[in-house]
């Protein structure tokens, strides 16, 4: 017997961005269309309605995806589209979205110290970490205390938060080992020192924290940007310190893109040429929260 094909599921995160689409834009307007008729002509009234409402235009781009995978998913006994479609952006009025135009905030070495200082202490190692390894925040949420090396110089990324329910990382490309630089590590071996569970828990310890408490917490600070301006920050300081490409994308969780990427793969299992670039690096900003200061340098070794 042939072995069944079988699609990876579809995570919870991207299954709720499609149903705020269809809830909040394309069933409102094409809700009352048969399927045969969602046209071009259907879909230039969409893009019209949501550019109206003031979507940005990689928004409506992805927001009318998810109208053509409606449409797409009518299939007949042979598995062929019911209604097969060659949609025209140009007719539609679909925006062009350029990529270098688009907002992609970062904290700098101030930001990061200050951010730090200013936030709770049950925040604190929680941010010093995104900004000193680069992790995504479902990654860093997710985290227990089993994945960290007993001395807090390595990480394993095996799994994610999202709505406070565990599943698989972004991509294969971010289960991973990431570094941590010697001054950082100090810190957390004592934060850690009473985990067992979670790393990043609510006041009873029961549960990790809730993404959305966490953010508001960050702006709690005073800072303008999210998440992401720690990874974005990260990535900078690793490339100010001219840390190799092939490392920076495997720290950073990034899928291989070349041949020579796959042929170098077997560098990520060298821990001293790891350890060496890691420290080389540093952090970029000063540790301090409660009564402990750490000073860093952003670059701890020629």
């Amino acid at each position: 017997m042939l072995p069944t094909r079988r699609r990876k599921p579809v995570k919870p995160a991207t299954v709720s961005g499609w149903r705020h689409a269809l809830d909040k834009w394309v069933l409102p307007t094409l809700g009352d269309m048969p399927l045969s008729d969602v046209s071009n002509a259907a879909l230039k009234l969409l893009v019209e309605e949501m550019a109206a409402g003031g979507l940005a235009a990689k928004t409506i781009v992805s927001y009318s995806l998810v109208a053509k995978l409606v449409v797409a998913s009518a299939v007949d006994s042979n598995g062929d589209e019911v209604y097969p479609r060659k949609w025209n952006h140009d007719f539609v009025g679909m925006p062009i979205v350029q990529s270098a135009k688009q907002p992609r905030p970062a904290f700098n070495e101030t930001e990061v110290s200050a951010i730090i200082a200013k936030t709770l202490p049950r925040y604190a190692p929680l941010f010093a970490l995104l900004a000193g390894t680069g992790l995504r925040i479902g990654e860093a949420l997710a985290l227990k205390r089993g994945d960290l090396s007993p001395d807090c110089r390595v990480l394993s990324v095996q799994r994610s938060i999202w709505h406070g329910r565990e599943q698989e990382p972004k991509t294969p490309a971010a289960i991973r080992m990431i570094d941590i630089p010697e001054s950082l590590a100090a810190v957390l071996l004592e934060y850690v020192a009473d985990k067992t569970g979670y790393l990043f828990t609510t006041r009873n310890g029961s549960r990790p924290l809730a993404q959305r408490n966490v953010h508001r917490a960050l702006h709690d600070t005073g800072a303008k940007a999210g998440f992401h301006a720690f990874r974005r920050f990260r990535t900078q300081e690793l490339r100010r310190a001219r840390v190799p490409e092939d490392l920076i994308g495997f720290w950073l969780g990034h899928a291989r893109r070349t041949v020579t990427d796959l042929y170098a793969a077997g560098l990520q299992h060298d821990v001293a040429w790891r350890r060496k670039w890691c420290e080389r690096a540093g952090l970029g900003f000063g540790l301090r929260w409660a009564t402990k200061v750490v000073a860093i340098d952003s670059q701890q070794a020629a």
